[in-house]
């Protein structure tokens, strides 16, 4: 990948409309489609990974198939363009990509998104639960409305216990199961008291669903990214927030989301193959602990 000293370090205040788009943004996000160079650390591997369209997922998507894995990718049907240069990427890496589209907000859906994904790439062996919503709201409590909390819990962890649960029975011994966490489990952020809850909820569910899988030799881990410079960022927060994103990390700047993806790759891989039920921080150097 790139070195540290290539990263961009200053990112200019701008916003979009949720859910933002990766084309529009200043300095556009590293995905891998050049920077990632595969190992052969996936090959022959299927993996499932929702929120695939943009951010950590679509770059989690692009490294999976560079180092040899197929891969079914989950997003919401508006997000179609988004997941057809996904696919378009997988495809040159020479992997297989296949397109679900799927609002995840119900147990059935995880169920036909399970299935749909087991049947096109012939099984499973690995799951990165990714699919998130966030919104900066201003205000304090009362100024979350019962909509807003309902979608974040729908979609961020009620969807990762059903998405789960219905892959389990397609995991054989040697499978690995990885969620999208956040360092806001651990450095909540008051605009983001929803989010940030949901993000140590899932915490609590790895550690959890670690213990009760690992009899069956499925691994199950979380990975908790700092500020990572995706399309949420613009996209639910205002212009003044959006300026200097990620500079007062240790590091002194935004991660990319290929960054993350190598966290993925890793605790996919068969190097953890005694990794399991726990939380790896790609912060800048923030804590998670």
């Amino acid at each position: 990948m790139s070195t540290d000293s290539s990263r961009p370090t200053n990112v200019p205040a701008q916003t979009q409309e949720w859910p933002g788009r990766t084309q529009d943004m200043d300095p556009v996000p590293d995905h891998g489609e050049t920077s990632w160079t595969g190992r052969g650390r996936m090959e022959g591997k299927r993996a499932l990974i929702s929120g695939g369209d943009s951010g950590i997922g679509r770059a989690a998507a692009i490294a999976f198939a560079k180092e040899g894995a197929d891969v079914a990718i989950a997003f919401l049907p508006e997000e179609e363009q988004d997941a057809a240069e996904v696919e378009r990427a997988v495809t040159e890496a020479g992997r297989r990509c296949v397109l679900l589209p799927t609002d995840q907000r119900s147990e059935e859906a995880n169920v036909k998104l399970v299935e749909d994904a087991v049947a096109a790439l012939g099984g499973l062996d690995t799951v990165v639960s990714n699919a998130a919503f966030q919104m900066g709201t201003n205000g304090g409590i009362e100024a979350f409305s019962a909509e807003q909390l309902e979608r974040v819990y729908a979609t961020n962890v009620f969807a990762t216990f059903w998405l789960i649960k219905a892959a389990v029975k397609h995991l054989k011994p040697g499978s690995s199961i990885a969620i999208t966490t956040s360092i806001q489990a651990f450095e909540p952020s008051e605009p983001l008291l929803d989010y940030a809850s949901t993000k140590a909820a899932l915490n609590n569910l790895m550690v959890n669903l670690a213990s009760d899988l690992g009899s069956k030799g499925i691994r199950v881990n979380a990975v908790a990214p700092g500020p990572i410079w995706t399309p949420l960022i613009p996209s639910t927060f205002g212009e003044e927030k959006v300026e200097g994103f990620g500079a007062d990390t240790p590091l002194g700047r935004p991660g990319q989301p290929i960054e993350v993806a190598a966290a993925f790759v890793f605790l996919a891989s068969d190097e953890a193959s005694y990794v399991s039920g726990t939380v790896l921080g790609v912060t800048g150097g923030r804590p998670v602990f």
